[in-house]
């Protein structure tokens, strides 16, 4: 009973809050589009960071973006996205609209000298992911910070389960994510091909990134990508299920699967990553024997930990002769689970950095977005190479698919 109220605690206040008082330097956030993330990926966040405000929003619709700040106590509302970009009195910009006008409203923003936090996937593919991240004003002093939005990549356990794994002992590692049919509709933006839809761009893009980020590199192969997809109309080229295969620099193999027609029980994403066997010091050995540890890391929840998560290790130990490798002396499996929703349950050198275990993903990622603007150390960052380079292999999968890249803007 007291685990349940613990849980039921947790995520009252991770959606409702305590909102704090706003320091003088408040960075204040302009908000492209009404989007239905918006409130979860920035509004809430925002009520318990100090050096955060939204100040404003716009969507196509005004009425719709009057209700939208009326509902969510935003201030202002202005009249189009140009207009935000325009104030100078707003210094960052949350870009939450579908995925195809990411890349025009992101470059518009950082020309205008607006930081900009961009929701993932961050463009339509690699030839706007190259124009974006390579961006003159990006280089000069000063420069405006733009950060792609993976924030399950700031959320503790993920950083825990990455501090499980030495990227150069991967050999395996299969990502799964999953929304149930009655979670999507075919009109939604996932199934608009024009706006850059399919299920690759909407749910793969996570399972992509932690393909690469478990690998430390980035694929040299996509050896099969299989998919279920639409035919007809507006919806043609969209894909709604995908199963991906891909052979990685040290030979290792990342596979990964997800689906927008999911059946009718949600199942949490997970992650599995096995490792090769190495060598472990054990000092209570004869000299003539050494431990061998093979590994294997699970994280369950991995894209929204706040709801539910779990991080199984299971070691498997061989105690094996030197002078005879195949011969195993002793033979055994460790097993350990763990739970982490706060930087302090990892310990060591991660117990000093700051959040509560209420926090999403979502305000682990807004503290070090404002720490990067503010000129602060950030401990987790999404790079302008890592973001171009996932753009590249969403590109890879859809072109081994046979569905084609989604189009290029032309906007320059």
């Amino acid at each position: 009973m007291g685990s349940l109220i613990s849980v039921i605690n947790r995520l009252w206040k991770a959606f409702d809050p305590p909102e704090v008082k706003k320091r003088p330097d408040a960075l204040r956030f302009g908000v492209l589009g009404a989007a239905n993330i918006a409130p979860l990926a920035m509004i809430m966040p925002a009520k318990s960071h100090p050096e955060v405000i939204v100040q404003a929003v716009s969507a196509r619709d005004r009425t719709k973006a009057e209700a939208f700040a009326k509902k969510h106590g935003i201030p202002e509302v202005k009249d189009s996205y140009q207009d935000i970009l325009d104030d100078p009195n707003i210094d960052c910009i949350f870009i939450p609209l579908p995925n195809s006008l990411h890349y025009e409203w992101a470059v518009r923003s950082i020309r205008a000298g607006k930081h900009v936090l961009v929701e993932k996937p961050s463009v339509s593919n690699a030839t706007e992911a190259e124009i974006l991240f390579n961006l003159p004003e990006l280089s000069q002093p000063d420069a405006p910070v733009l950060l792609e939005a993976f924030h399950n990549r700031f959320y503790p356990a993920y950083t825990y389960f990455h501090s499980l794994i030495n990227p150069a002992d991967v050999v395996h590692v299969y990502a799964y994510s999953m929304i149930p049919w009655w979670g999507t509709g075919k009109d939604d933006i996932y199934f608009n091909y024009s706006l850059a839809g399919g299920s690759m761009m909407q749910m793969g893009t996570y399972n992509f990134a932690g393909l690469r980020d478990v690998f430390g590199a980035d694929p040299e192969e996509c050896l099969s990508c299989d998919t279920k997809s639409y035919t007809d109309g507006i919806h043609n080229k969209c894909d709604y299920d995908f199963s991906a295969k891909f052979r990685f620099p040290n030979g290792g193999i990342g596979e990964a699967y997800s689906t927008l027609k999911g059946p009718t029980i949600w199942t949490p994403s997970y992650m599995t990553v096995k490792l090769k066997a190495t060598v472990v010091p054990d000092n209570k050995l004869p000299t003539s024997q050494q431990k061998v540890r093979t590994r294997e890391v699970t994280i369950h929840g991995y894209v929204h930990g706040i709801f539910w998560h779990r991080v199984d290790v299971k070691d498997t130990f061989e105690i094996r002769s030197k002078e005879e490798s195949t011969r195993v002396v002793k033979k055994w499996t460790e097993k350990k689970s763990h739970k982490i929703y706060s930087f302090k349950d990892i310990g060591g050198e991660f117990a000093h950095l700051p959040g509560e275990d209420w926090w999403m993903s979502y305000r682990h990622q807004l503290e070090q977005f404002v720490n990067r603007v503010k000129g602060r150390k950030t401990q987790t960052w999404v790079t302008r190479d890592d973001s171009f380079a996932q753009m590249k292999m969403l590109d890879m999968a859809y072109e081994k698919s046979g569905l084609g890249r989604r189009a290029t803007s032309a906007f320059r």
